[in-house]
Order: C-alpha cells, then sequence, then structure tokens
C-alpha cells in the first residue's frame, strides 16, 4: 500500500482544522465524512488527484424519484446548475442520489486549507438548499406535476435553511 499523497494529507489537516471528522479510504486519496445539514445529511468524499494537483468535493443525500417524478427533478437540476458559478448539480439514477460536485485546480502539492473548507461548504450548504426544493417534487402526485412551476419553485426562499449570522442586526 502506498503511502497517503501531501495532497490529501492537507486535506485531513483542514479538516481536523475544522474538528470535521473524516476517514481516510485505504490505498486511495480519498478521504469520506459526513456533514448534518438543516435539512438534509450529506454524504461527503474529497478526493486528490495528484498528477494536476485537482481536488474534487463530492456531497451526496438520498432523492427517490420515480419515473413519473423523474423529467421533474432532472429539470430543477438543470435550472439550479443555470445559476451556479463554482460546482454542478447531478443526478446519479443507478442509486437513486442527489450529487453536489465541486472541483479546484491548485498550484501547489498542499493544498490551500481555506479553499479546501470553502469547498466543502458550499458543498454542504448547495445540497442542504436544494433538498427541500427536491422534496417538493418527490411529495408532488404524479399528476398533478405538470402543474408545478419548478423556476417559481427555485425562487421559494421560505425553504433557504438560514444563514448563520443574518438574524443579528446590523448597524
Amino acid at each position: 500500500m502506498r503511502p497517503p499523497s501531501l495532497q490529501i494529507q492537507s486535506v485531513e489537516d483542514a479538516f481536523g482544522r475544522n474538528s470535521w471528522h473524516c476517514e481516510p479510504v485505504e490505498g486511495k486519496d480519498v478521504l469520506r465524512s459526513v456533514f448534518s445539514g438543516h435539512h438534509t445529511r450529506i454524504e461527503l468524499i474529497a478526493q486528490a488527484y495528484t498528477p494536476m494537483n485537482a481536488l474534487a468535493i463530492i456531497g451526496e443525500t438520498p432523492l427517490p424519484l420515480d419515473d413519473d417524478h423523474l423529467p421533474a427533478g432532472l429539470e430543477l437540476l438543470a435550472r439550479a446548475n443555470k445559476n451556479l458559478n463554482l460546482g454542478g448539480f447531478e443526478y446519479d439514477i443507478d442509486r437513486q442520489r442527489l450529487v453536489f460536485r465541486i472541483t479546484n485546480l491548485f498550484d501547489r502539492e498542499k493544498y490551500d486549507a481555506d479553499i479546501i473548507t470553502s469547498m466543502v461548504h458550499c458543498t454542504v450548504a448547495e445540497l442542504d438548499r436544494m433538498a427541500p426544493y427536491a422534496m417538493t417534487i418527490v411529495k408532488t402526485p404524479a399528476d398533478l406535476l405538470d402543474d408545478l412551476d419548478l423556476e417559481l419553485l427555485l425562487m421559494r426562499e421560505d425553504l433557504i435553511p438560514p444563514v448563520p449570522g443574518d438574524d443579528e442586526a446590523t448597524p
């Protein structure tokens, strides 16, 4: 078995600085972790691609879409992706999982802890934001899906998790 790369060690160090538990995957430059969001539980994978100094953060959560609900679910993710600058949503049809993936290329072997932290925060926040929209589709009866306006659904702010510190008064 080869030793962990400097890249994945820097990711593990960044997790440790944030007091995030993670477990290395034996023989791979991969870490696994679990985060609890406001709306959902997120299983997270951090994978280093050492030849190109890249890091991918992939978060997943279950999303059971049957054949009737699958087109609306995929359209929801396509519409959500139109407004993203970093990362993107995917749907793993075989495993019925909502996925968010973000990747960054680093200029040195030791990855920047602040960037790693931002990538993890982004992944958790985006999946947690999308979960209630996706579950609205799951809970909508199949015969009413055509009446569901997905563009308006994505504008609903009452489903967005609160941002820490937003409730504080501003001077």
